[in-house]
This record gives C-alpha cells, structure tokens and sequence, in this order.
C-alpha cells in the first residue's frame, strides 16, 4: 500500500465500518435467525465502504464480515453452521461484495440519473409485485407472524420507492442499486459455494432429499435474499446520503 491510498480518511473508514461489522458478528444483530439459517445485514457496511471510498475499502470490511462469519459459526453454530466454516462460503463472497459494489455504483452513476433510475423502478416494482403476491397467498394460508413479516417488507419496499425517487437527483438509485447487487453477491456466493461443496451434505443436515439440494438452496436464497435486499437498499441509500451531504461530494467515492 503506498501513502496516497492509505490516507487518514480511508483508515478511519475501515475502522468505523470494520468496528460496526466487528459489534454486529458479535451480537444476534449481525445474523437473524429465520427458521435453520441466518439473515444478515453484515454485508451493509462492505457496501457503503465501497461506495463511498472504492475497492480496496469494501473487500477490506468484507474480509472482516467474512471473518466474523465463521467466528459465529464457531462460537454460536445452527445445524448448518459446518459449511460457514471453510472461507470459501464464509469469506471470499463477503470480500467480492466490496469489489462488486464499487464497480456496480461507477457503472451505474455512468449511465446517469434517468438510466439508473429506470432500471431501480423496474427492480422496485418486480419486488412490489413478488412481495405482494407471497402476502395475499399468506392471508389464505400463512401465520400470523409470516404476515406481519411480510407486511413489514411490503411498507419498507414502499418507502423505498419514495426515497429513491425523493432524491433521485443525489444519485439514490445509484446506491440503491449498488445495494441489490451487493446484496446479491453475498447471496449468490454464499449460496453457490455451499451447493458446489456441501450440497448433499448441507440437504441432508436439514431432513431435506439430498436430490433436491438445488431447488432448497433457491428457496433459502429467495427467502433470506428478498429481506437482505431490501433492508440493504434503505440502510445504505440513507447513510450514503448522509455522509456525502457532511462531505460536501455528491458525485459518490473519489475514485
């Protein structure tokens, strides 16, 4: 590393982000259990420190997520906890998050405003559609807490949408975009690695036919991804805001 990329600014970044990650693995904060598995929003602060100070930055914090990851799985396992333990699952997807997202928000805050923003609408109204059909099949059929939960993502997308649209102009879509693509990262990482080298295994742990390995790590995906998504599009599209306002940068990292 040489003096002009390791400044003040990008080491108090990964401190304050890295700090977040660390307070976040340590706690049921970090990782929120839905039925076997674990939701987590552990890969929010990868995304913003790849945004706002490109790279090297995100898949530095992302290493810590990754790090984390497998002390959790150490120190609080589920059944499944085995697979986050080789830092194939566990770390090297949640360091791509950072390199993905900064590439994704350069390509993006290239395209412009009007480009961004089509494409964030049509995301936004694909989830509004999925996520309202899944409600109305559970008011037919669904828990009390399944609705309560789906209800919450239905408002929390909505939201969303306002926000996005709010402050299109200070590149909002480009974060909230930078957000699914982050998120997805981590998922489909996750998710790919755990099929390629522990899929019958990881099937089987769960009282699941091994056969069907694929089609449940999908449903685990869309299940934890949809939420992840979601929660990481607002988080990061707020904060980013934010610390760009007090910056006085409005056009994203420096990169």
């Amino acid at each position: 590393m040489n003096k002009k990329w390791l400044t003040t600014r990008r080491m108090a970044i990964i401190g304050v982000l890295g700090g977040i990650s660390m307070v976040l693995g340590m706690t049921p904060l970090g990782f929120i259990p839905i039925g076997p598995t674990r939701a987590t929003i552990m890969h929010i602060p990868v995304i913003i420190g790849a945004i706002l100070e490109g790279p090297i930055v995100g898949a530095i914090v992302g290493l810590i997520f990754g790090l984390f990851s497998i002390f959790q799985a150490v120190t609080n396992p589920t059944p499944i906890s085995f697979v986050f333990l080789n830092p194939l699952v566990s770390v090297l997807p949640r360091i791509l998050i950072g390199v993905v997202s900064y590439y994704v928000y350069r390509g993006f805050s290239k395209i412009g405003n009007r480009g961004a923003l089509a494409v964030s609408g049509l995301m936004w109204l694909a989830a509004m559609a999925y996520l309202i059909t899944g409600w109305i099949g559970l008011l037919a059929d669904g828990s009390a807490a399944s609705l309560a939960f789906q209800s919450l993502l239905v408002v929390l997308t909505a939201i969303l949408g306002v926000l996005v649209w709010r402050f299109a102009s200070k590149h909002a879509a480009e974060i909230a975009l930078t957000g699914v693509f982050g998120t997805m990262t981590n998922t489909l990482g996750v998710l790919t690695m755990i099929y390629l080298l522990y899929g019958r295994r990881f099937a089987e742990t769960l009282g699941q036919d091994p056969e069907t390995a694929g089609k449940m790590i999908i449903s685990i995906g869309l299940t934890n991804g949809v939420p992840e998504m979601i929660v990481a599009m607002i988080v990061s599209t707020y904060v980013v805001l934010a610390l760009l306002k007090n910056r006085g940068d409005s056009n994203g990292s420096s990169h």
